[in-house]
């Protein structure tokens, strides 16, 4: 389910506002199931490594330093 997401994930069309709303879900966590939770985890991260100008501010979400996986 989450490479799916992954997969069919077009990065060059999010804006602000949708990736606020994962981080949203994210610091509420309030996940019914882990793999919901984990779903929008790698969702973030997909948004940092493709658009880190969108992701920046939730870096704190993603325990991920500078330069990780670089």
């Amino acid at each position: 389910m989450i490479m799916a997401d992954l997969e069919q994930l077009n990065v060059s069309t999010l804006t602000s506002a949708d990736v606020a709303e994962i981080a949203a879900r994210l610091e509420a966590d309030e996940y019914t199931t882990t793999s919901e939770e984990l779903r929008d985890w790698h969702l973030l991260r997909a948004i940092a490594f493709r658009r880190p100008e969108l992701a920046e501010p939730y870096f704190y979400l993603l325990d991920m330093e500078a330069y990780d996986e670089a």
